[in-house]
């Protein structure tokens, strides 16, 4: 027995869930994704990663702008879905899509609900220092994640993880999950039960403003902060080269040893004072470069020790 299913996703993250149910035979209906958008130089329009994916395995593909409409509402209830698989979709699914499927809506989310609730999950539990986090099958509801949870796994945050690297072990272990869940719907045996509202939290999505660095902070969370927004949108600062004022994101950073008045660069290695502490910059990027190590940069710009963030 397999189910009729709609999948629903954009990023990255979403893609091992949608391989997976494809390579178990469900009969996929249809891949709703968010639009094209403009991006580079050129402003071509690029697809999301799901929407590439779905034309590589020859599905259905629709890519709305909204599910608000009746049409597009009449649309989705003509596939007639046992199910609705939903990760990281990006849209707000009304109450009218929410009951369309026989089985419901149901949705990977990755944290430990009803811990970071919302649309940076990831992102703000590395910024918190959070030690572990998880990846959960959750059945929708019309509240924000607020619906009842039928699988989950636990994952411990390495100290030096960035989002990029948790995400992607999180995808995996998801896809996973999702297709044990879809197992037990076909049997009628997955149980999904209430969440609580203990130690709920919301996770907002990321600021730009939230990016810059303040090394007045304590370095752990200067640290927690870089890591947290690895690979993007970046954490950054500023700094004076050559009587230019250059705009350095960091990718990857390391606690160090070390005090100075904050911001002050204090090794060769690239190890920066903060208001409590240090970090080592390990890896960073100028805007239109590639990825240097800090050293390799500190030596290009020919800036020593004794210099200091902008």
């Amino acid at each position: 027995m397999t189910l009729r299913l709609v999948f629903m996703g954009t990023p990255e993250f979403a893609t091992p869930t949608l391989a997976e149910l494809a390579g178990a035979g469900h009969d996929i209906a249809c891949v709703y994704t968010r639009p094209p958008r403009r991006a580079g130089r050129g402003m071509d329009a690029r697809p999301t990663p799901v929407h590439e994916l779905a034309l590589k395995l020859g599905l259905e593909l629709r890519h709305p702008a909204s599910l608000k409409s009746a049409g597009e509402q009449a649309s989705l209830r003509a596939l007639a879905p046992d199910a609705a698989i939903v990760v990281a979709y990006g849209l707000i699914l009304p109450a009218e899509i929410l009951d369309v499927p026989v089985h419901g809506c149901l949705n990977l989310h990755p944290s430990l609900l009803p811990r970071w609730r919302g649309a940076a999950p990831i992102q703000r539990a590395i910024m918190a220092g959070d030690a572990a986090t998880g990846i959960m099958v959750m059945r929708m509801d019309e509240g924000l994640d607020t619906g009842p949870v039928c699988l989950a796994e636990q994952v411990r945050i390495g100290d030096d993880a960035t989002a990029g690297q948790l995400a992607g072990e999180l995808a995996r272990l998801g896809a996973g999950l999702m297709a044990r869940a879809l197992a037990a719907l076909e049997f009628g045996q997955l149980d999904c039960r209430p969440q609580g509202e203990d130690g709920a939290t919301y996770a907002a999505r990321i600021d730009k403003a939230e990016a810059r660095i303040d090394f007045s902070m304590a370095s752990r969370a200067v640290h927690n902060l870089i890591r947290a927004l690895s690979p993007a949108p970046g954490a950054w600062f500023g700094i004076a080269v050559a009587g230019a004022r250059l705009r350095l994101k960091v990718l990857r950073s390391e606690l160090a040893q070390g005090a100075g008045p904050p911001g002050t660069i204090l090794g060769e290695d690239l190890t920066i004072a903060c208001g409590e502490g240090a970090v080592r910059l390990a890896e960073v990027q100028r805007a239109g470069k590639a990825p240097v190590s800090g050293a390799e940069f500190l030596r290009g710009a020919r800036l020593s020790p004794g210099a200091r963030a902008a």
